[in-house]
């Protein structure tokens, strides 16, 4: 019988916590064999747009195969499934397109409560310039650029009660989100804070790691080099 997980507790949990993120539609059963021989701490789940894989079953396989919790990363309110350990239930804070500021959540709340879903309330937060990701495609929102309009956004989530702040730089985006600027993030707010994107090579994850967040997220690298996360979780591993 799996403990029932506390999102709160979890990611504030001391030092970096590895995550690997899996698009339902891009799942490779390898990834879950592989991570069992390394630190991971979470498989997040869910995708940018409407998905033709059911997120319900991919959380099926891979609780089956894995003790590491499965937290639901959903796109929209169709991506969730009782079988989840707990759901991030993400606001995209950055953009101003109120349906992804509230709508989706309110279509999702019945659908959380009766799944008895545990949440954590979580400000999502596009950064950067460049490609275009699926997410802006998506949504219809563009990435913040400016260091202090990304601190004002993570300050205000705060104070409207949110539990984590989520810096995206984008599925497969060439430059992942800088120390630089999560110190910048972490001297004005006291939130935990999930870092994703862009994240494909050792060297930035490192750096990463040891910025001060609470979560790394890789996902899109893994999906074109599977055995690069055995390399990352050198990072991770005891003494």
């Amino acid at each position: 019988m799996r403990t029932k997980l506390n999102l709160n507790t979890f990611l504030n949990r001391a030092g970096c916590k590895l995550a690997v993120l899996i698009d339902p539609d891009k799942f490779n059963p390898e990834l879950i064999e592989i991570a069992k021989r390394c630190e991971v701490s979470c498989f997040l789940v869910g995708g940018s747009g409407p998905l033709k894989q059911s997120v319900h079953s991919v959380v099926k396989y891979i609780r089956e195969r894995s003790k590491v919790p499965v937290i639901l990363f959903p796109g929209n309110e169709h991506q969730l499934s009782p079988l989840a350990d707990g759901l991030l239930l993400l606001s995209l804070l950055s953009g101003r397109n109120p349906e992804y500021l509230i709508s989706k959540h309110v279509k999702a709340a019945p659908k959380i409560k009766k799944m008895a879903l545990r949440y954590l309330s979580t400000a999502y937060l596009l950064i950067g310039e460049g490609r275009a990701s699926t997410t802006q495609k998506v949504t219809g929102t563009q990435p913040l650029t400016k260091i202090r309009d990304i601190v004002n956004t993570a300050l205000a989530a705060e104070q409207l009660g949110f539990k984590a702040v989520y810096l995206e730089a984008g599925s497969g985006a060439g430059k992942c989100i800088s120390p630089a600027l999560i110190a910048h993030v972490k001297r004005e707010t006291v939130l935990p804070l999930i870092v994703g994107g862009g994240i494909d090579s050792v060297a930035k994850a490192r750096k990463i790691a040891i910025s001060g967040v609470s979560l790394m997220v890789i996902g899109n690298a893994l999906e074109k080099k599977p055995e690069l996360l055995l390399d990352i979780s050198s990072i991770f591993s005891k003494p």
